[in-house]
């Protein structure tokens, strides 16, 4: 499918790996110029690289930490007038919520929930301007679903989410969107890192937590970073500009509901 969208801008935070590679290669394949981030030069300069061979789209690297002042300059001077914003952020550790103070916490809203809504301010004007815009954040599971250890994480991305949901409304009418898309049990290093602590834990081996945690889905697998990027690029498809303030679970049928 023709997406409608070559030869658009599209920032990517956090995407030198995982789930915003995902995203990245996948509107890449779609035909936009990509500005790629992250905070490791040598992953962040491969993933460049290599869209570039796959797609022969520009991209631009940008070292940066998206959760800072500086380093929403940074990408936002690499491309002032983006069409499209991939909000995505490491989240804080897993961490019993006793041991979380104030510092902890109020990093942990930054980072997952400060964070894209200062670059949305930045960007979305513009975008009402042009007639055309596109926000997807990625957030988690967790919004629905409890996570242990993830409460923190959990509580800022679900701030996020009712933040936004009233925002998405009042530009609706300019051709702009947001949208949130909740990723499940996805096959990346932070699930894979996770597998590990609990295999520490538990004194199992990590194939065997894999295993168990997969019983669990009933689509009997993990999920990865190309099917989430493809996902992502169709939200910000020409196609999709009739929705919004809508969030896409991606997780396997692994949150059991009706609605």
């Amino acid at each position: 499918m023709d997406l409608g969208i070559s030869g658009r801008k599209a920032i990517v935070c956090a995407s030198s790996r995982g789930l915003g590679r995902g995203c990245a290669e996948a509107l890449a394949r779609a035909g936009c110029d990509i500005i790629i981030n992250g905070r490791d030069e040598a992953a962040l300069s491969q993933t460049a690289d290599a869209i570039i061979k796959a797609t022969g789209v520009n991209v631009t690297p940008v070292i940066a930490d998206v959760s800072t002042p500086q380093g929403q300059k940074a990408l936002l001077e690499a491309c002032p007038d983006p069409d499209i914003l991939v909000n995505n952020n490491g989240g804080p550790p897993r961490r019993d919520y006793k041991e979380l103070d104030r510092e902890k916490m109020l990093a942990g809203i930054v980072q997952n929930m400060v964070t894209p809504i200062e670059l949305i301010q930045q960007v979305v004007d513009r975008m009402c301007e042009r007639n055309f815009g596109r926000i997807v954040n990625i957030t988690s599971l967790s919004v629905r679903m409890p996570i242990e250890g993830l409460d923190l994480s959990s509580g800022a991305r679900a701030g996020l989410t009712a933040f936004l949901a009233g925002v998405s409304r009042t530009i609706a009418d300019r051709n702009v969107t947001i949208n949130n898309i909740l990723p499940g049990k996805m096959d990346t290093d932070r699930l894979r890192g996770g597998m590990r602590m609990a295999a520490e834990k538990s004194g199992k081996t990590e194939a065997e937590v894999a295993a168990a945690q997969v019983a669990e889905i009933p689509a009997k697998r993990f999920g990865t970073a190309e099917e989430f990027g493809e996902a992502c690029a169709f939200l910000c498809s020409r196609q999709a500009g009739y929705i919004t303030g809508q969030n896409l679970l991606l997780d396997g049928g692994l949150f059991a509901s009706a609605f």
